[in-house]
């Protein structure tokens, strides 16, 4: 086997995590002029992948003077009962919350990200997908723009204020069949999620 061969079967066994950003105003501003949109990127498994405003502290930055300097970062991790790479999410702004599929973080904590996930601070939403891998030294990471709302996709969408009415449906179709064949919540006026 050529060298060239082997070097392209590395690559294919690498994690990745695709990264797709949405804005609601990234059309009209640079916002991630300053991320590789469409390629992979590699990455050492033991250094932190950091996500904010400041390029010289971050391994990624957000053209946005709204994002922290450093926001979030992206450690990953083995266990000795998974061959898969996994990884943690951690807050580093001070100032803002950061929530994982509706669970917020606050300053420093941290918490697992699953296979996928849907990230949110300031106006930003990430949806974060896993690609398991086999390589044990590094990953990948690829980043891209949505045009629309993942929340909109995965059925994340934060539950309105509006009330139920009778008949029980909420007037948005971005709540879980699970949650719309329940009827109506003769309780309360608000649908309570828990993840």
């Amino acid at each position: 086997m050529s060298v060239s061969q082997t070097m392209e079967t590395e690559e294919d066994l690498l994690t990745c995590l695709q990264i797709k950003f949405y804005h609601p105003q990234q059309n009209s501003k640079g916002l991630y002029e300053l991320l590789p949109l469409g390629n992979r990127s590699r990455h050492y498994a033991d250094d932190p992948l950091r996500l904010g405003r400041d390029a010289k502290s971050c391994t990624f930055a957000l053209n946005d003077m709204r994002v922290s300097r450093k926001q979030l970062a992206l450690y990953a991790y083995r266990t000795p009962q998974n061959p898969d790479m996994l990884f943690t999410i951690q807050n580093l702004s001070q100032r803002g919350r950061l929530s994982v599929n509706s669970s917020a973080l606050s300053y420093l904590e941290r918490m697992d990200l699953p296979n996928k996930a849907l990230i949110r601070f300031g106006e930003y939403e990430m949806l974060i997908i896993r690609e398991a891998g086999e390589a044990k030294g590094s990953f990948e990471v690829k980043f891209e723009v949505l045009t629309v709302p993942p929340s909109r996709e995965t059925c994340m969408c934060v539950p309105s204020m509006t009330p139920v009415m009778d008949t029980g449906s909420s007037g948005t179709n971005c709540f879980p069949a699970e949650l719309t064949a329940l009827g109506p919540l003769e309780t309360d006026e608000t649908l309570m999620f828990q993840s």
